[in-house]
């Protein structure tokens, strides 16, 4: 799988999650590594760093959010193939600068 030049759109996301329906993620991939950007909703500008192996991605993130504040945390994340051939990301996360976890679902903009 190759995540580079893709965007994704969240398709749901967790009570403890920030991103939402507005938010829009894009992919650079060089080799397994794989760097990200997103905005939209409550986040004004995040990014993450990681990496791809197989179907799993593995990253940390930090965000600054319309309230002023920056948070982050890490995730781990599936990727799956939809009909047609987008992908679905399933994302596990846990923050690191506040409480709560969980899982955001993001499809693959055509």
């Amino acid at each position: 799988m190759n995540l580079d030049g893709k965007q994704f759109r969240v398709a749901a996301t967790a009570a403890q999650g920030v991103v939402s329906e507005d938010t829009v993620l894009e992919f650079v991939q060089r080799g397994v590594r794989v760097l990200g950007r997103y905005q939209g909703g409550a986040v004004i500008r995040g990014y993450l760093v990681g990496t791809l192996t197989g179907r799993s991605l593995r990253f940390r993130y930090a965000q600054h959010e319309a309230g002023g504040h920056i948070h982050g945390g890490q995730s781990v994340c599936d990727l799956h193939a939809l009909p047609g051939g987008r992908l679905r990301l399933e994302e596990h996360f846990a923050w690191d600068t506040r409480p709560g976890s969980g899982t955001n679902l993001f499809e693959e903009i055509e």
